[in-house]
């Protein structure tokens, strides 16, 4: 229980009308979750439904305190009502006063950017959990406290889980926790009132449109997770990214810089890159890592730089570093007895996508040939469709069009807008197959010895959702089972 007035201290410019002195045993946003006397009702607008119209459903099933931007006309006498400018902000702000402010107890590294962060943020927390420190994760594969597990929900949970999660990590005794800062996130204000140790910025690409409607705006909402950072936390960016420096132009936070290409805080080389492997230099030191790719270089020296702004030995970091595996879903290999290659990622976005193929190609010199089976997801951002379909078939010897994550939409639909992308003189090298488990098991059937078989866009999934209905499916389930039958 929190005395209403205590809470309302972190939201200094509220209005207040009504008694201060109450006391709060829960903060709700959703009126369908307030069962009990005594609780804090945020009535928030969002962008399908205003919580303003619910406030009187709230209070009548306990609510005693309601926050709103909007004051009823006709006010109940046994409520107190807080005027706020921003519901969702006060959202934040209270969620974590009422939690003590967990984000304050804990070194909190949040990690944006279109491609990279549950990779970053994952191999962050296995690296400091291997240095011998209590951590958390909030991934949008997986949540977890030390070793104990939590589903995660979304990419960034909101306000109120959010907050709840930091302050159970707090109690498990967690030193660090590594979080994914999604776009949505910042402009949903679900970060308000965290606390952040340090930001992590890895690349900006065409994605989310469907939500954020220009691409202007995508960097925007990037941009005010480093400008909300203290003067006491640390930005670290990729300035081989053409918006890197622009991410941290207005941050009060300290900026270092990370590069492949150029002088930088923390520069990379790579000296050998095979599906076996990578070695590099970092910072003039020579390490191998487990991980492939470009891309991974990035995600590597991004936590490399990381650790060490956080304090950490170079030399205990590097080495440990050495053992890391990468993230489920991310460019996970299968290999048979064919020397046949078979990757599962979850690039969903054309630049991810170009990056695990160019990555593909590098390894192989050219010299095998490569099938990619691609979809895109419903209810998203349309206008990269006939992008991913285009990239596929420029990296690749062949293609298959599939079903990804249709939700509410018609799959034939999607693939229709993919195919607008296919080169004229490629047509002839693609498949449209809308049966994801077909497409998988025809493009194993096609695809020769020493080939490379990439299934993109659903990774570390093991749900695919059609008509709003989600039903069980995992692609590296599906071509271990065409492997066992083989």
């Amino acid at each position: 229980m929190k005395k209403l007035s205590t809470l309302l201290s972190a939201i200094p410019d509220c209005q207040c009308y009504g008694n201060k002195d109450i006391l709060i045993s829960t903060l709700q946003f959703d009126s369908r979750k307030v069962t009990e006397k005594n609780t804090l009702y945020i009535a928030q607008k969002g962008t399908q439904v205003d919580g303003h119209q619910f406030i009187n459903k709230a209070i009548a099933q306990g609510a005693t305190a309601i926050v709103c931007e909007t004051l009823p006309e006709n006010r109940s006498e046994n409520c107190t009502y807080i005027q706020v400018k921003n519901a969702a902000t006060a959202l934040g702000e209270l969620a974590s006063a009422f939690y003590d402010f967990p984000s304050r107890k804990i070194t909190l590294v949040g990690v944006t950017g279109t491609n990279g962060k549950t990779t970053t943020v994952t191999l962050l927390y296995h690296l400091f959990m291997s240095l011998g420190y209590p951590t958390g994760l909030i991934s949008t594969i997986v949540n977890k406290i030390n070793h104990v597990e939590i589903p995660a929900l979304h990419t960034t949970p909101d306000a109120l889980a959010l907050n709840q999660l930091l302050n159970e990590m707090v109690v498990a005794g967690c030193e660090f926790c590594f979080m994914e800062v999604s776009s949505h996130a910042i402009v949903q204000q679900r970060v308000a009132g965290v606390h952040f140790a340090g930001g992590v910025f890895s690349n900006i690409t065409h994605d989310h449109l469907d939500f954020h409607q220009t691409f202007a705006n995508y960097i925007k909402a990037k941009q005010q997770f480093f400008e909300m950072l203290p003067n006491t936390a640390f930005a670290l960016t990729n300035v081989d990214d053409k918006n890197g420096k622009i991410m941290v132009q207005s941050t009060k936070a300290k900026v270092y810089t990370y590069s492949l290409r150029t002088g930088a805080d923390f520069k990379g080389k790579i000296k050998d890159n095979s599906f076996n492997g990578l070695t590099c230099e970092f910072n003039g030191t020579e390490v191998y890592f487990k991980l492939c790719g470009k891309f991974n270089a990035y995600n590597l020296l991004a936590i490399y730089g990381t650790a060490l702004l956080l304090g950490m030995k170079e030399d205990e970091v590097l080495l440990a570093m050495s053992k890391l595996e990468g993230a489920s879903g991310r460019f996970q290999t299968l290999r048979d007895h064919r020397n046949r290659t078979f990757i599962v990622d979850y690039a969903h976005t054309p630049d991810a996508l170009k990056n695990v193929l160019s990555t593909i190609k590098d390894i192989l010199e050219n010299s095998a040939d490569v099938i990619t089976v691609v979809g895109c997801g419903g209810d998203r951002d349309a206008l990269k469709r006939p992008v991913m379909a285009e990239t596929a078939c420029t990296l690749s010897n062949k293609v298959i069009l599939t079903s990804d994550n249709p939700r509410t939409e018609d799959p034939h639909k999607i693939l229709a807008d993919m195919e607008v992308g296919i080169p004229v003189a490629f047509k002839q090298h693609v498949l449209t197959i809308e049966n994801r488990r077909e497409a998988i098991k025809t493009a194993c059937h096609l695809l020769p010895d020493n080939g490379v078989l990439l299934i993109a866009g659903k990774g570390h999934e093991t749900y695919q959702e059609i008509n709003g209905v989600r039903g069980h499916f995992d692609d590296v389930e599906e071509i271990n089972k065409i492997l066992n039958m083989e």
